[in-house]
């Protein structure tokens, strides 16, 4: 299963493909995102983002580097929304803890803020 995890993760998540995502995820798992919202399991979890997904105008992602060590992996990539009509593009970085099967046990969400201008 470790074998390209992260990048079927992110694939799957964008092509809605719910069945496949899961299977990235070990039994034992957490996610915690952005602003400490946590989801500490992998049903919720799955839960939460095929609700969410459907609903995000102008989604994409674009992945720039998917990066693998001794059981951790990092994904650097940007998520792009639509806002009020505007284009909201946000730089993130995703760490990841993966288990012994090569799932992936613990996802962080960090995202790059800019100052106001």
């Amino acid at each position: 299963m470790t074998d390209r995890v992260i990048e079927r993760f992110l694939e799957s998540m964008v092509g809605h493909d719910w069945a496949t995502f899961e299977q990235c995820l070990a039994d034992d798992f957490t996610r915690v995102g952005p602003y400490g919202d946590t989801y500490s399991s992998k049903a919720d979890y799955v839960k939460f983002l095929s609700e969410l997904m459907p609903t995000l105008a102008g989604y994409e992602m674009q992945v720039t580097r998917v990066s693998y060590a001794d059981g951790v992996a990092f994904a650097e990539l940007s998520e792009t929304v639509e806002v009020d009509g505007q284009l909201l593009r946000t730089p993130e970085c995703l760490s990841f803890d993966l288990a012994d099967d090569g799932k992936i046990a613990r996802v962080e969400v960090f995202t790059q803020t800019r100052a106001p201008v």
